[in-house]
């Protein structure tokens, strides 16, 4: 039996989308929840019962970041499909950044200046905002976080808990651009912490309000001031809306000899150096470094750091008297800390049942550490490890519930295949990371689908604290640690702090 053409075509976008989609490791649910579908539209579309659009095409096309694959099926479906309707050809415009269900703002270009001064740093912001919701945009959030030494936390912790950033030096500044005409935006605070803040800027000053419309356009600039003591040498953009542009731009004495260097991350991919190099060139007596790019993926980050090799490096704390970290304990259990190579690589799933017995032989070696661990620390909260963590890049991980009546849960060649909407944060330890506590937002459930020992897969869900102890571990098991799951912004609490201030899970 033949085929028509344009059967050919729909056969060909579904095939396109199911390989992407199981590349990625997702689910046909969790495709669908990501591009805002009801949870069985991409089921009926690989199963050819739903004919692709151009909407269903382009949020495939951005969410499976598919380098123009999938876009190119739908195009080659949609010339068939005119062509059968007797139609001419239609040229369609590349698929732009999609944007998520729920969206109202769209920054169409943002510039962000920070320039050194004698006492310290300022920065200003510029965003063109395009409102393309359906409801007036009454208030902004921005965000300033410091870190004055980003590669100890312990330190930087300590320093700006002596020294906590505070809403009067900053001296923050808002306007709203309306071609030129320039109002003033009063602003209200929402989080306030030693060295992160979270402020509202609001489309309104003593005078009138001024929201901005369904459709319409301004732009946006907001200025502080950060003394040098509390500046570290770093300075990092977060995509949190849809952004057409990005700039950056450092204004750095010359005197300093500066050398700048830059890294990016996002959801879908490790740190990694930027993708295009930084431009330099000098103005009398100051160097301006400069980069930028264009539709940048939501959730990226985008850090340039930088050294002044006229000025020495300060030292860094040392602990006094010898004094063993938590750290060096997990260090003589044979645990692999952070910084080790081993921690950010996949793991290679085992073939079972034909290696059920190297299997069973590293559970019951995962298994023992957790019984020295618990004759070493108390984990009230339960705890997991994972093979990486022991320096074996294989598929496994075992986690002990807080019931310590319980049987601990195996996971072998774990893969998570559906999560629960709804999530919450709380402090999370690493045994691979163990001087420090982190806030890390997590699913209140998930599903995860893992093998028995004869490679049978069953599908178990967990919930609560198991829940964040299974997806902490099989984030190990993916090379990622709780630090990739953090809000930006919010730093590192270090153990001695924690166990002051640290507050059990709330379940």
């Amino acid at each position: 039996m033949t085929t028509s053409p344009l059967d050919r075509a729909v056969d060909s976008f579904a095939a396109e989308l199911a390989r992407r989609r199981t590349g990625r490791g997702l689910s046909k649910k969790q495709l669908a929840v990501l591009m805002g579908f009801d949870p069985s539209y991409v089921s009926h579309v690989e199963g050819r019962r739903h004919r692709p659009t151009e909407d269903f095409a382009r949020r495939a096309e951005a969410v499976l970041e598919a380098g123009g694959a999938i876009w190119q099926r739908f195009r080659e479906y949609d010339d068939a499909r005119q062509a059968r309707n007797g139609q001419a050809h239609r040229e369609l415009p590349p698929p732009g950044q999609w944007l998520p269900p729920g969206t109202g703002l769209i920054v169409e270009r943002e510039s962000a200046t920070l320039s050194h001064t004698d006492g310290g740093y300022r920065c200003v912001i510029r965003r063109q905002l395009y409102n393309a919701g359906t409801e007036p945009v009454t208030r902004y959030l921005v965000r300033v976080a410091v870190d004055r030494y980003p590669n100890d936390p312990g330190r930087s912790n300590r320093h700006h808990r002596e020294h906590p950033l505070t809403f009067a030096e900053l001296q923050l500044r808002a306007y709203r651009d309306d071609g030129g005409e320039r109002e003033p935006m009063h602003w209200r605070a929402k989080h306030d912490r030693d060295a992160f803040k979270e402020v509202w800027l609001l489309f309104d000053n003593g005078d009138r309000r001024f929201p901005l419309y369904p459709g319409d356009r301004a732009t946006i600039e907001y200025t502080y001031r950060v003394g040098a003591e509390k500046w570290g040498p770093w300075f990092q953009r977060a995509v949190r809306l849809p952004t057409r542009h990005l700039a950056v731009r450092l204004d750095l004495p010359a005197a300093l000899d500066p050398q700048v260097w830059g890294a990016e991350t996002s959801l879908s991919a490790e740190e990694g150096p930027l993708r295009t190099p930084v431009q330099r060139h000098d103005e009398g007596d100051r160097v301006i470094f400069e980069w930028e790019t264009e539709d940048p993926p939501l959730n990226a980050r985008y850090r340039m750091q930088w050294r002044f090799r006229a000025r020495p490096e300060p030292e860094h704390d040392t602990p006094p008297n010898g004094r063993i970290r938590p750290s060096d304990r997990m260090r003589a259990l044979g645990v692999v800390q952070r910084g080790d190579d081993l921690l950010r690589q996949a793991a290679r799933p085992f073939d079972l049942p034909a290696e059920e017995p190297d299997a069973r032989a590293l559970v019951d070696r995962l298994s023992a550490t957790l019984v020295r661990l618990d004759e070493l620390h108390p984990f009230s909260k339960g705890v997991g490890i994972a093979a990486p963590q022991l320096g074996v890049v294989r598929a496994v991980a075992v986690v002990r519930p807080p019931d310590r009546n319980a049987e601990p849960v195996v996971l072998l060649n774990p893969r998570v295949v559906d999560v629960s909407p709804d999530t919450d944060e709380q402090y999370e330890g690493c045994l691979s990371f163990f001087d420090h506590r982190g806030l890390v937002p997590r699913p209140l459930r998930l599903d995860v689908e893992h093998a028995q020992w004869d490679g049978s897969r069953i599908i178990t869900s967990f919930e609560f604290g198991m829940a964040r102890l299974v997806a902490h571990e099989i984030d190990h098991l993916e090379g990622r640690l709780y630090l990739d799951r953090m809000t930006p912004g919010v730093p590192l609490v270090p153990v001695e702090e924690y166990r002051e201030t640290g507050r059990p899970w709330r379940y």
